[in-house]
């Protein structure tokens, strides 16, 4: 009677394991499919690529390389499986590609992009000096032909004193493909917010009178805060399970109103922690300026991206309409290379100042507890992470290895983009900028 009674216990414990293993699957299913789908169509809706260069590279790893991924190139969408669940994104016109969640394919087909499509084309860079040009080229040729700085890189732009002295591109790519900017997109929010302190739309010094936060600690959360990712905010960026940062990319129908619900954990402007929640919730707040979608877009086109050159930026929208600032942003490696030129240059381009007086320096401050490593969405060298580079080097940095690093020092802006995941693919960007700056 005693062995039976401990079988019945065993065989209840084993059940319960099961059916608790396969309900946490179950909330995996759909950041697995999610991101598989996702990730698929903005690669070939946006940037043209095939869906097995894709597959074989881009979702080459964890539960996603077993996801199964159907393209639909007459409705420009894709639809990924994996066990019992499944995610379908789809491709519009202007808006790129956004993941269905909480609206059927039909309705979100139904809404057209409200900007007209731009025609004028991009102005051309200016060579650089010829001698410099020649001694970059092996450079280039090392890093996305022979993979010699280890990565995947698919592009390769060089600007000195904002000529182009290099520029280079995986098979396939070529320089009017728009490429994932992944967290480099932070700092064109960071631009965003600079163009609108400047027309003074807002005070990233103020609170923010955001009516969920009335009566508690968060009331007292500025754009500053949130900016150099010192809001308190209660966040888990770790991309490797059921985070936070996951939840919100591919759950969530409005990403800044899930970040603007966290609680408060550490008394704003004390605390860091890097946050793709907090720049979401900043997209969030900047467009609430606004009366409609189309009047924000068009002041992001017209205020922003028109000036320094760069034309059809597609900037992915989720569900809600509001661009995701914390990630999806697609435009090609010479747009890349324009935005960090317009930093180099202090906020101006073509003699005009985009950026307000002083938003530069203001980027660039260290935020107190980041121990001199991150300044407002922008990433610093400050601290020597990377030796070889000089320590005014800034620069934005993207999940899988993409980086616009600028260095006023040197007149210099360095663009790689590609498939360049951590850990043990990453490129050797330490190696990289010493191999350039020794040849300038």
């Amino acid at each position: 009677m005693k062995a039976k009674s401990i079988i019945r216990t065993v065989l209840a414990i084993l059940v319960l394991a099961i059916i608790g293993g396969c309900v946490y699957l179950d909330s995996l299913l759909p950041i697995i499919t999610g991101y598989a789908a996702k990730n698929m169509a903005s690669d070939v809706f946006v940037s043209g690529r095939t869906p097995e260069d894709v597959k074989s590279l881009d979702l080459n790893f964890s539960f996603i390389k077993f996801t199964r991924d159907k393209v639909d190139f007459e409705n420009r969408s894709v639809t990924s499986r994996f066990l019992w669940r499944k995610a379908t994104a789809v491709y519009r016109d202007g808006y790129g590609v956004t993941l269905l969640r909480g609206k059927d394919k039909e309705a979100i087909l139904n809404q057209e992009y409200p900007l007209i499509p731009e025609t004028e084309a991009p102005s051309p860079m200016d060579p650089g000096d010829p001698d410099l040009v020649s001694r970059l080229e092996p450079i280039a040729k090392a890093l996305v032909d022979d993979h010699s700085y280890n990565g995947t890189p698919f592009a390769f732009v060089v600007l000195h004193k904002g000529t182009l002295v290099a520029e280079r591109y995986r098979s396939g790519i070529t320089s009017s493909t728009k490429l994932l900017s992944w967290s480099m997109a932070k700092s064109f929010t960071n631009a965003l917010a600079g163009v609108m302190s400047g027309d003074r739309l807002i005070d990233i010094y103020a609170p923010m009178n955001i009516p969920e936060w009335r009566n508690d600690g968060r009331e007292d959360i500025t754009l500053n805060d949130l900016m150099q990712m010192q809001s308190g905010l209660k966040w888990n960026e770790d991309y490797g399970n059921r985070s936070d940062v996951n939840l919100m990319l591919h759950r969530e129908v409005d990403m800044g109103l899930y970040a603007l619900n966290k609680p408060l954990e550490h008394e704003p402007g004390t605390y860091w922690y890097y946050s793709s929640g907090s720049t979401n919730l900043v997209m969030r707040y900047l467009r609430g300026k606004f009366a409609s979608d189309k009047e924000f877009l068009t002041y992001i086109r017209e205020r922003l991206f028109s000036p320094i050159g760069i034309r059809n930026a597609v900037f992915e929208p989720d569900m809600s309409g509001t661009p995701v600032g914390s990630s999806y942003l697609y435009v090609t490696a010479r747009d890349f290379a324009r935005f960090g030129q317009l930093y180099l240059e202090d906020g101006v381009a073509d003699g005009n100042r985009i950026l307000p007086d002083g938003w530069v320096s203001y980027t660039v401050t260290p935020a107190s507890g980041s121990e001199d490593s991150y300044g407002a969405f922008f990433w610093l060298n400050k601290n020597k992470y990377r030796p070889d580079a000089p320590e005014d080097m800034f620069y934005c940095q993207g999940h899988d290895g993409q980086a616009i690093f600028i260095i006023p020092s040197r007149e210099l802006v360095v663009v790689v983009l590609g498939y360049s995941p951590k850990p043990d693919h990453t490129i050797d960007f330490n190696s990289l900028l010493k191999d350039i700056i020794a040849e300038l």
